[in-house]
């Protein structure tokens, strides 16, 4: 947990910070209360280990219930979790709480309607490295929740040779060249393409994994066709809940979406509190 401890920690020093005046000034002595976790729509459950940690970092004496595991379908109004302990460290950490668990679940609920959309097509859902700065770890895990499969983690362990690397080293052939040189034989290398042309000489090179990079249709089945299992085939771009089926039915092994993380709705939940 310590790379999470590390998130939840910014997270409450940037929310608190020298101190949470209101819950000082109205809850001048400690006072036990109880709190509940609310789905207020239907969302696949993910982060609810990370939300139980915000309250543990403030208050190692509240009391976290979940009721649901990750991966769950819940339906509106249906309770997460039960926390009881001191008032002030449940309205401190409310808001961390909620943040993560709202995102994290969003993820989740938005890949798993990825991958219902695909089923039967042979095809994965990947996500990519578009994700919230600081919370890739936190993000990536919500992706594996919802049904989906984590592309590379992020620079540092996996070869994906783009249009600009490609520009940089003088062509596709002699950026794989280069790259098959550097790395370990444990290390693929995917090479992304934007036409015909540049899917022969991928496969030509050598690559591993071919990118086809907003390809149409006709041009991914066209792909799929020339590279003919030789490399893995991977689509991009374009890709949403209304042409995600037809891409997987081209024959692509991987579809990344980029909307999984970058642009996703946080589910709503909600965090009330009652006598005890």
């Amino acid at each position: 947990m310590n790379g999470i401890d590390k998130i939840i920690e910014t997270a409450l020093a940037e929310d608190i910070h020298t101190g949470d005046i209101t819950t000082l000034s109205v809850l001048p002595a400690p006072r036990r209360m109880r709190a509940r976790l609310i789905a207020k729509e239907p969302l696949v459950l993910a982060g609810i280990a990370v939300a139980e940690r915000v309250f543990a970092k403030l208050d190692p004496c509240v009391v976290f219930t979940p009721l649901f595991a990750d991966g769950a379908t819940l339906k509106a109004g249906d309770v997460i979790a039960q926390i009881e302990g001191d008032a002030a460290s449940l309205l401190q950490g409310e808001r961390v709480s909620l943040n993560l668990l709202q995102r994290m679940c969003g993820i989740a609920t938005q890949t798993a309607a990825y991958v219902k959309e695909i089923e039967g097509t042979g095809a994965r859902v990947v996500d990519t490295r578009k994700t919230t700065p600081g919370l890739r770890v936190l993000e990536k895990y919500a992706v594996r929740v919802g049904g989906g499969t984590n592309h590379r983690t992020g620079l540092y362990d996996g070869v994906l040779i783009k249009e600009n690397h490609i520009a940089a080293a003088g062509g596709i052939k002699e950026a794989v060249r280069l790259a098959r040189n550097y790395i370990p034989h444990t290390l693929k290398i995917e090479v992304e393409t934007e036409n015909m042309d540049e899917v022969g000489q991928a496969l030509e090179a050598g690559a591993d994994i071919i990118m086809l990079d907003n390809m149409s249709l006709d041009q991914l089945r066209e792909a799929v066709q020339l590279i003919d299992k030789r490399a893995l085939v991977e689509a991009s771009g374009g890709v949403n809940l209304t042409t995600i089926k037809a891409i997987a039915q081209t024959g692509v092994d991987i579809i990344s979406v980029g909307a999984l993380t970058h642009s996703v709705k946080a589910s709503d939940i909600s965090m009330l509190m009652e006598e005890r």
